[in-house]
This record gives structure tokens, C-alpha cells and sequence, in this order.
């Protein structure tokens, strides 16, 4: 069993409801023990059994065959996601104007340097390994990043994004340390 921080993305928007009850117990059905989710956005932090990307496949596929969609699901470790936190590369005024971008692997050299050239605004962004850091100067909802053409750029590879403030908080749930 390893620790995991395990994100599914966009539940619970557009129609895509995703209880949380139901999450805790499809996890738990998979294997999954010391199951906890926090709000209601498709954020789980649970004790996974196997290997962990075969875990978030099945989660993939269990969720669309009770639910009728598909939803991508990436997971990190506590201290992947510490790495990452402490990573963020822009100052943070704002906790929820700062985000970090689970992408499923790291996008290639050549898709940053074309990325770079999608307009930003104030927004800024930086590719750190598997991670997207970004920070909005007005926050997500006023972004001038142009959000969708950057993901063009980088290859589309799925991903799920967390503000800094439910980053730290999916760490403290974690517990203090991976291997407990």
C-alpha cells in the first residue's frame, strides 16, 4: 500500500456529479483504505494498493462505468506533491490566484518552447516536470492566459489543477509523512 493524493478531473462541473461519498466508496472497493476526500472537486487522499497507476486507471474506469463519463485521475505522493508546492516558481499573493497543474507525464522540451508563445497577459506560467504552475493576476475565473490554446501547445495531455490553498490542504491530509 503507498499513500496517495489522488486527483480526478472536472467532477462535480457541467454536469459531471461525482458524489463524494460514492468516490470513498468506489476507492474502498478497489482496495483502497484510509479513505478521506476533501470538497467536493474530486480530491481523494487514501492508502492504494499495487501499483499506483494501475489504482488510478481502474478509479478511471470504475467512475465511468457506475457514472457514464470519463474523468482522467492522476495521483502523486505526499512528498511528490510537497516537491511541487515548494517548487512554485512565482511569488503568491494571492493563494488562490496560484495553482498547480497535475499533468499525467512531463511534456516534451519542444512543446514548452512552443508553448511560450501563447499570450499570457499578466497570467504567468511555468512547466516544472510533471507539474504546470500557474498564477493569474486577476485570479481563474478573470484569466487572460489563454487557457486551452496552452494546452494545445503542450500536447494536451491530461491534467487536473489544484489552487495553492487545497494543495496544502490535500498535504495535510496526507499525513506527515509517505511511508506511515
Amino acid at each position: 500500500m503507498s499513500r496517495r493524493i489522488v486527483l480526478i478531473r472536472a467532477v462535480n462541473v457541467g454536469g459531471a456529479k461525482l458524489p463524494m461519498t460514492d468516490l470513498k466508496e468506489i476507492a474502498a472497493d478497489l482496495g483502497a483504505t484510509d479513505v478521506s476526500t476533501y470538497i467536493a472537486s474530486g480530491n481523494l487522499v487514501a492508502d492504494v494498493p499495487g501499483d499506483p497507476d494501475a489504482f488510478d486507471r481502474a478509479l478511471e474506469k470504475a467512475i465511468e462505468k457506475r457514472f457514464g463519463y470519463f474523468r482522467e485521475v492522476i495521483s502523486r505522493t505526499r512528498d511528490e506533491v510537497v516537491t511541487a508546492l515548494e517548487a512554485h516558481p512565482f511569488e503568491v499573493v494571492e493563494p488562490k490566484f496560484s495553482y498547480i497543474s497535475f499533468m499525467l507525464s512531463a511534456p516534451k522540451a519542444a512543446a514548452v518552447d512552443a508553448a511560450a508563445e501563447v499570450p499570457t497577459g499578466d497570467d504567468r506560467w511555468q512547466v516544472i516536470g510533471r507539474e504546470l504552475h500557474l498564477r493569474y493576476a486577476g485570479g481563474a475565473g478573470r484569466a487572460e492566459l489563454k487557457e486551452a490554446q496552452l494546452a494545445r501547445a503542450l500536447g494536451r495531455i491530461p491534467s487536473t489543477a489544484r489552487n495553492l490553498n487545497t494543495v496544502r490542504k490535500l498535504i495535510e491530509l496526507a499525513g506527515p509523512e509517505d511511508d506511515r
